[in-house]
This record gives C-alpha cells, sequence and structure tokens, in this order.
C-alpha cells in the first residue's frame, strides 16, 4: 500500500502517507499540487548503529516497532500485548476528514483514528478510540493523539499558573528532550492548562510560524512535546489514566479526548484566530442569538449577608449604572452562613426569604435584567442534611481518610442515585423560578477519587457532561458559568456546554492583564468573564484606579463585582461610564478578530479587535516605562492602501500631569493611511503605570 491523502482547508494542507500505518508527511501552508515524485523526495536515509528498518513517526507511534520515544498507546493483557504492531485495514478519505483502521491480530487490538482539518478555520482535531477484540480484558493505560512538527520547530511557549494567577506564560528551547507537563488534580486546573505553542525560533505575538496545541478535556491530562534523536519532533496529549482506571472487556471500547491543533505564519495572532474562528463555529452554543450581558455578581459586594430588600436596592444601583443580568452568589440556600456548611442543601433558606425568591427575582426582572443564581452542584459539606442522609455519596476510597478541600467534599456523580438528586434539584430550581443563567462553580481538586474501588476520574468527569447535557436538554434557554475557584475549568470540551469562563478570582486588573492575555490565545473574549472590582482587590489588596480596572474588564465579557448600594456616586459614575464604553463596542469586541502588537517596551500590552471596517487598539502601561517617552505606535494589521480615521476614545486624566506638553491629536480625529500607521505610527501620549488607553479606527 503506497498512498497519499491530502487533506486541505483554506490556507493548511495536512498531507498523510498510508503505507503499514497512516504517518503525517506534510501538516502546515497549503499544497496546491502534489508532485508525482513527492514519495521518492521524502524517503529517509536509515543510519547507521540503529535498526535496519526506517520506522515512521505515526499517528499513533507504536514502542512494538521501535519508536522509542513516547507511545501513543500503552497498556497490557495481564502482562501480555503491551508492544502491539498495528496494520491498516480500512480507511475513509474525503476532503477535508479520513478515518483509518488499524489491527494487531496478535494482542487482538484495533485502532480507529479520526482526523479532520476544518476548512474556514484550519484547525485540525484528532482523536484516537481502541476496541479490545480478546475475551481476555485489555488494562489500557494510554492513549494519546500524536501530531508532527517540522524540524525548524525549536521553540516551545507553555503554561502554568495557580489560584489567582493563571495562564502564565513560559519559553524554552526546543531542541533536544522536550517538555513534559502531567495534570493529576482531576480538574482542567489552575496550574496545568492543557495547550503549548511550538514554532520558530524568537515567534512573538505577529510574527513566525507557530503551531498550536490544546486538549480538550477537563479531567487529569498528559501533555509532552518531544525531539527524538533523529531531530523529528512531536506533540501529544491525551487523558492521563490512572493505575486500573481503563479496563476493556471482550468488544468494550475507549476514545481519547480531542486533540486540536492549528499552525499559522503570522505568529500568535494567526494562532488565535483561528482557534477562535473554530470555536465560535463549532465549539460554542449560546441559547440565544443576542448581545452578551453585562453582569452584576453580588459575592464581592455582600459575600454570605443575603437581606432580599437590600438585595432589591442592589439590583435598582446595578440597572441605572446599566447592569443587564444580576446573578445572586453564594449563601442563598438553607443553612449557608460561611463556608464550612450546607454544600449539597440545593433549598431556598426561608428565614433570609421569607417571602421567597420570587420578589426578589421579579424586582430583577422589572429593572430590565435577566436573573442568575449561584450554585456548587458538584460538592457536599459535612454539615449538610445532605451528608447526614447520605454519607456515601462522597466521592473517596474506602479504608482511608478523605481531605476536605475548602471545608468541602466531592459528590460521586458515577453514583446514580446521587446523580438523580442532583438534576431534579437543579430542574426544580430552573422550573420553579425565572433564572436565565447559572454560575456553577466547582472549587477543589479530587483527591482518591474512587467508584466502587476503582480510579474515576474519567468516570466522574464524564458523568459531570451527562449531568450538563441532560440539564441543557430540559433547560435549553438557561445559560451556565463554568467556574471553578477562577480559572480551574477551562477548556473546549467544558465549554460545549458552557457559555462563559470566569477566568480567575482575582480581579486585580494588573494581574487579570497577563491572565486575560495568556487565555486569549484560545478563547474568543465573549467567553471570557473579566469583571470590575472594586478599589482594593480581595485577593491581593492592591488598589487600582477606575481606569485600569475598567478598561481591563471592558475587552471581555464585562462585569462588575461589587456593591453598588455602599459605593459613592463618584464611583457608580466611572462604572456605568466603562459599562457604556463596553456597549459601544461590544458588537466588535465580541465577533471581531483579536491581535496583539508586540511592543518594544515589554513593561507594555498592546492588544486589540478589529473587523473589516474598525478597530480598537489598547495599550496599557503595565509598570514604569523603559524610557521617557512611549515609542510610536505601529499598527501591521491595517490595509495599507486604505485611510482611516484615528481618534482616542479613553486615556485617564491622570496621565496628563506627566506631560509639559501633550500631543495636540489627543483632542482630534486624525486621518492617517494604512502605509503610515504601519511604517510611521502614532506617537502616544506618556502613560502612567497601571493606566491603559483606547484608539478606534475606522476604514474610510
Amino acid at each position: 500500500m503506497n498512498q497519499l491523502i491530502h487533506l486541505c482547508s483554506k490556507n493548511c494542507s495536512l498531507i498523510i502517507k498510508l503505507e503499514r500505518v497512516p504517518e503525517i508527511l506534510h501538516w502546515g501552508n497549503k499544497i496546491e499540487q502534489l508532485d508525482a515524485d513527492i514519495l521518492l523526495s521524502t524517503e529517509r536515509p536509515i543510519s547507521q548503529a540503529r535498526l535496519d528498518v526506517d520506522v515512521p513517526l505515526t499517528l499513533c507511534p507504536e514502542l512494538g516497532s521501535g519508536h522509542f520515544n513516547a507511545p501513543g498507546i500503552e497498556g497490557h493483557r495481564h502482562g501480555f500485548d503491551w508492544a502491539p504492531v498495528f496494520k491498516t485495514t480500512d480507511h475513509y478519505a474525503s476532503d477535508s476528514c479520513a478515518v483509518f483502521t488499524l489491527r494487531d491480530d496478535v494482542a487482538n487490538l484495533e485502532l480507529s483514528i479520526e482526523i479532520e482539518l476544518d476548512y474556514d478555520s484550519d484547525v485540525v482535531k484528532k482523536r484516537i478510540t481502541v476496541t479490545n477484540l480478546a475475551h481476555t480484558e485489555y488494562l489500557l493505560t494510554k492513549l494519546s493523539p500524536t501530531l508532527p512538527l517540522p524540524h525548524h520547530a525549536n521553540e516551545l511557549m507553555t503554561f502554568h499558573g495557580r489560584w489567582s494567577r493563571e495562564f502564565q506564560t513560559h519559553r524554552q528551547a526546543f531542541s533536544h528532550g522536550g517538555f513534559m507537563q502531567e495534570n493529576r488534580r482531576g480538574r482542567t486546573s489552575h496550574e496545568n492548562f492543557p495547550g503549548l505553542f511550538a514554532g520558530s525560533k524568537h515567534f512573538d505575538q505577529q510574527h513566525g510560524q507557530v503551531w498550536g496545541f490544546h486538549l480538550g478535556w477537563s479531567g487529569n491530562h498528559q501533555l509532552r512535546a518531544d525531539v527524538k534523536s533523529d531531530g523529528r519532533r512531536f506533540v501529544q496529549a491525551g487523558e492521563l489514566l490512572l493505575a486500573g482506571e481503563v479496563c476493556l472487556d471482550y468488544l468494550q471500547s475507549y476514545s481519547s479526548p480531542w486533540l486540536y491543533a492549528c499552525c499559522s505564519n503570522r505568529g500568535l495572532n494567526g494562532i488565535s484566530e483561528r482557534f477562535h474562528r473554530y470555536v465560535r463555529a463549532n465549539i460554542i452554543q449560546f441559547p440565544e442569538n443576542k448581545p452578551r450581558p453585562v453582569h452584576l455578581n453580588t459575592w464581592e459586594g455582600i459575600y454570605f449577608e443575603h437581606d432580599p430588600q437590600y438585595i432589591m436596592q442592589m439590583a435598582s444601583e446595578a440597572a441605572e449604572m446599566g447592569v443587564e443580568r444580576f446573578i445572586i452568589d453564594d449563601g442563598w440556600f438553607i443553612g449557608r452562613n460561611g463556608e464550612r456548611s450546607a454544600l449539597g442543601d440545593w433549598y431556598l433558606d426561608e428565614k433570609k426569604y421569607p417571602n421567597g425568591l420570587e420578589p426578589v427575582i421579579e424586582h430583577v426582572n422589572r429593572q430590565g435584567m435577566e436573573f442568575g443564581l449561584w450554585v456548587e452542584p458538584e460538592m457536599i459539606s459535612k454539615d449538610s442534611i445532605l451528608f447526614r442522609e447520605h454519607p456515601d455519596w462522597v466521592l473517596e476510597l474506602s479504608g482511608y481518610h478523605q481531605p476536605s478541600g475548602r471545608w468541602q467534599y466531592v459528590l460521586n456523580l458515577q453514583n446514580q442515585a446521587c446523580f438523580n438528586y442532583l438534576f431534579e434539584r437543579l430542574s426544580e430550581l430552573l422550573t420553579r423560578y425565572n433564572i436565565a443563567y447559572l454560575k456553577w462553580d466547582m472549587n477543589r481538586e479530587l483527591v482518591q477519587p474512587g467508584h466502587n474501588g476503582r480510579p474515576a476520574v474519567n468516570g466522574q468527569t464524564t458523568a459531570l457532561y451527562a449531568l450538563l447535557d441532560k440539564l441543557i436538554e430540559a433547560h435549553p434557554r438557561v445559560e451556565i458559568e463554568s467556574c471553578s475557584s477562577g480559572g480551574g475549568r477551562i477548556d473546549f470540551e467544558i465549554l460545549k456546554r458552557t457559555h462563559r469562563f470566569w477566568a480567575s478570582d482575582c480581579n486585580d486588573a494588573l494581574e487579570r492583564q497577563t491572565i486575560q492575555r495568556g487565555m486569549s490565545y484560545f478563547f474568543p473574549p465573549e467567553v471570557m468573564g473579566a469583571h470590575i472590582g472594586p478599589d482594593e482587590s480581595h485577593t491581593t489588596r492592591r488598589c487600582h484606579h477606575i481606569n485600569l480596572r475598567g478598561m481591563t474588564a471592558l475587552s471581555g465579557h464585562m462585569g462588575v463585582e461589587l456593591d453598588p448600594v455602599n459605593v459613592d456616586a463618584e464611583e457608580k459614575k466611572a462604572f456605568a461610564h466603562y459599562i457604556a464604553l463596553h456597549k459601544q463596542y461590544r458588537q466588535l469586541l465580541h465577533s471581531g478578530r483579536s491581535f496583539r502588537l508586540d511592543a518594544s517596551d515589554h513593561r507594555q500590552h498592546i492588544s486589540g479587535v478589529q473587523s473589516d471596517d474598525e478597530m480598537l487598539i489598547t495599550v496599557c502601561q503595565l509598570t514604569m516605562p523603559d524610557y521617557a517617552l512611549p515609542a510610536p505606535l505601529r499598527v501591521s494589521c491595517v490595509d495599507e492602501k486604505a485611510n482611516y480615521q484615528v481618534k482616542l476614545v479613553e486615556m485617564p486624566d491622570t496621565s496628563f500631569q506627566l506631560m509639559k506638553q501633550r500631543p495636540s491629536w489627543l483632542d482630534k480625529t486624525l486621518t492617517l493611511s494604512g502605509d503610515n500607521l504601519r511604517e510611521i505610527g502614532l506617537t502616544l501620549p506618556i502613560l502612567d503605570p497601571e493606566s491603559a488607553l483606547m484608539l478606534h479606527l475606522k476604514r474610510i
């Protein structure tokens, strides 16, 4: 068998050579026509002092055929069948997708490898399914999709983080050895986001050839990038399976999570543009085609102090500020007066709400706002009615002490009675009350997650998906936010069932600048929850001017986190100003092409969003600049043959004190050609540290 399969998208080609097993020959820029001699021209030499046969880097690398790095499949059958060697028995291919069936008749295993190249976005998605064909059970320990990289991909950009400091980036050379990341926390995690970039040396926001990868999975994962001793490179990602977690009986199958990937010649901007386009078309499923409502969430305003009359007063003040969705956070349900009790008891606390929740919701709706409610369905408190009745519903390993996390425990969603209870309680709330939105929280990691004594992170994750799917089917108009102590569960697979991420519990705008930039590589702004917090951040105790707080929140799915009753008129006016500014440009922000510009001052973030006709650019001065005068803003993503009206939209008044004379254009609307904007640029005013300005460019 010697056949080429050519998958094409708008800008990319993925060429697969099919011999014993399929191997990607090229994944990158589009190839218009394959030459007759392409197979001869890509034939590899066989090195001395190695195996006497060529070992391809296949779609599922095999230890048994001499791939000595990371095999795509690992497992055994009571110590046997641990080094399978597959042979392609069937395949299907179209212009955009291919499916390969491979078998090993000795190990009695079958693989199905699916790979698709989306035409509009150029995003590749791939997964592998293994089926046990023997009557003896097969213990699967690893099944990870693999994609190759070219030799000139010699630098990696990876992600790390922690609670309140998610999506931090790290650079390293990629020339020998490699990188491996493992997540065993039971959720996507703050620490190890399942994504990375590889590219040409010194790739940046605007320049360089880059390959981006993301594993769509909300449980444990393993992510690695390797350089073989012969120079070939690959990225591999899959679910990290705990010992004994997947045992396949006769004809049982297991499918890996989807691995999503794309490549670009335009640096990280090209990657994020393609991921965003794919997510908008294939992942996000909003119930209605409407503007994303501005939120007010009560948590940092009142915490557990719930007084219905006061909350209605908050709603009135929120509506005057321009808020469109009002969410009551933690503390509304029976016995919930602090973080150590009542999780699982999803009944309204009638002591706090003696007239029920209906009057509050009706008041919120009369103000022209939707109503939302916070829940944390996967959790239970030991001090709760539910725990006293069903202590066996806790996800734990019998015989061991299960540590609490944030004074709470995880419910075993694989227990059918527990699953049914949670669905019934949530469905009853959504049926009884006019709830348009659930803020779905998940505030701890999984420790010894056992079901019937077996490890069960996979089972817990798929049960969560099933619970969300069932709830959405019953209540299709309800939107759900994925919050997990902030950014602990952010990935493409959970986004298929939710509509917004709480990017971080940290509302410190300076920290959020980095968090939101890291998140923006994979996710479009309309799903990135970004709130204006109070003057003093509740997580860092750092104070920031409303300019930085407002401008940072404006670029995502905007909200506010405060008690509007307890702030003065000047502060409310400032909040209202940024809410109005967000609404003015919301359509562009939530549908345009996001980009970032490389600043000559590394202490500066420059980002924006554009459509065919207009563009917003935000310049944020994070800390003291390197030089006394800022570098000109050169805009690379304009049409050099077009003309643009350029005007200042927002700038902090405090920065004017830094200049004896400010640029006179600040009060004018300029007309500049794309050629001038690209090559000469626009001289910026001096900005205070921790402040931001915004420009609007309109094509004329």
